[in-house]
């Protein structure tokens, strides 16, 4: 009779236990999405804008903001424009508009052969992967002929006269070779980004 009496109460315990710990369980909640997400509902229609790093707003983020540039997308931006010079604004008309890497790209960073084939459509894959994706956050695109891969990461933000400046690892990936190199970048005030050193 003492045995069923404490079976009893530990049966009680175990229910009260059970019941707490149900509780206790946080229910799955939907929230905001995080702030890289691409725009959509309420924001879409009444911000239309991504903004960058260097607090300009953009009109498109040629898939940066999910990992992997939109070279098709990019190229048609770029279009024809040749030469390094040119800054955000590469055409005309809305969603024209495109960060880009301005000035020379070769030597450390992606080595003389690799820096001879990239092209302007890379080279903006790159500036608007510095102004748009979030620190550690991967962007991947391949070159025009499918030969090289390229996966920028930026690492961190530092100051450098008197601008918000980014270091970033770049992976470039041809054949059989792969290589990665850190650099810095600063933006140029006209939606370009200029690598330092």
């Amino acid at each position: 009779m003492h045995t069923r009496h404490g079976l009893s109460r530990l049966l009680i315990v175990l229910a009260l236990a059970s019941g707490a710990i149900g509780v206790a369980v946080p229910v799955n909640t939907y929230g905001d999405p995080p702030p890289w997400a691409p725009a959509h509902g309420w924001r879409k229609k009444n911000d239309p804008y991504y903004t960058g790093y260097t607090g300009k707003k953009w009109d498109k983020d040629y898939g940066v903001l999910n990992g992997r540039c939109n070279r098709e997308a990019v190229g048609a931006v770029i279009g024809g424009v040749a030469g390094g010079a040119i800054g955000s604004q590469v055409g005309k008309g809305s969603g024209r508009q495109i960060a880009i890497v301005i000035g020379t790209i070769a030597g450390a960073i992606l080595g003389a052969q690799v820096g001879r084939d990239i092209d302007q459509t890379d080279r903006a894959c790159i500036g608007h992967a510095l102004e748009l994706a979030g620190d550690r956050r991967r962007v991947s695109w391949r070159s025009a002929d499918n030969r090289t891969g390229y996966l920028l990461t930026p690492v961190q933000g530092f100051e450098h006269g008197g601008a918000h400046c980014r270091e970033f690892d770049l992976t470039v990936a041809s054949g059989r070779r792969q290589e990665t190199n850190r650099a810095m970048a600063c933006p140029t005030g006209d939606g370009g980004w200029r690598i330092l050193g």
